[in-house]
């Protein structure tokens, strides 16, 4: 599974941003993709993730704000950023966790894209 992550930027405080995430290869296996962001000296956290069935799941600080949708025929994952503030800015990673027929779990990366919010 390859995911390609697009839609970083500079934003102003209360703007918005979408992101997305383009997986290929064997997206048939893939379970769940998702966003993670991480700050210099911080962990990688979760952001917002969503199930092949539509499941969503998001990180306290996001709730309301953020929101994860998936077109499944694109194999795409976006993530919808909205009323965005300085606390927001972070390098923002897609992942996607895939279920072989073998019932093997893997966990794929994306390349981390730039999010700059300014006050």
């Amino acid at each position: 599974v390859q995911l390609q992550a697009s839609g970083g930027g500079l934003v102003q405080a209360g703007g918005s941003l979408r992101l997305s995430c383009q997986a290929s290869g064997s997206t048939s296996d893939i379970y769940s993709i998702g966003w993670y962001r991480q700050t210099p000296g911080k962990l990688r956290e979760l952001v917002a993730d969503i199930t092949k069935d539509g499941n969503t799941n998001y990180g306290d600080s996001v709730k309301g704000r953020f929101s994860i949708s998936r077109d499944n025929a694109k194999n795409t994952v976006y993530l919808q950023m909205n009323n965005l503030t300085p606390e927001d800015t972070a390098v923002y990673y897609c992942n996607a966790d895939v279920v072989t027929s073998d019932d093997e779990y893997y966990g794929y990366w994306g390349q981390g894209t730039l999010v700059t919010v300014s006050s």
